[in-house]
């Protein structure tokens, strides 16, 4: 029985990245980073519960540079993932499906991320008033 020959998947060294790729990964990237940060949240209100000495700890660890590089990373994972996911539902509504309109909300997705992201740690530097 003759083996019939069939086209090879481009590899990844020959395959350029698109937006739509590119969001999607990050999506699935932030998902999981927000899973591990849902563990640190329920780690500092057990800290925030047991009073005193536990939450001088957790405090001083999230004060630390790698605790802010962390809670920064939280910050920025959340504020993609839930504008993405706003991306995605406007796309279950049936809008955004031509190319330009997903570009366009793939970029515009990117900025607010980035916009969101400093508001959120400008109004924390100013101690949220």
């Amino acid at each position: 029985m003759s083996q019939r020959a069939r086209p090879l998947s481009p590899h990844l060294q020959v395959y350029k990245p698109q937006i739509t790729t590119v969001m999607s990964i990050l999506h699935r990237i932030s998902g999981i980073a927000l899973s591990f940060g849902a563990f640190a949240l329920a780690w500092w209100l057990l800290a925030v519960a047991q009073g005193g000495d536990a939450y001088a700890s957790a405090a001083e660890c999230l004060a630390s540079p790698f605790g802010k590089l962390v809670l920064f990373g939280f910050s920025l994972a959340l504020a993609y993932h839930l504008l993405n996911g706003i991306r995605h539902l406007l796309w279950d509504a049936g809008w955004g499906f031509k190319l330009p309109q997903v570009y366009r909300s793939g970029y515009a997705v990117a900025v607010l991320t980035l916009v969101f992201t400093a508001a959120i740690w400008w109004l924390a530097s100013r101690g949220g008033a």
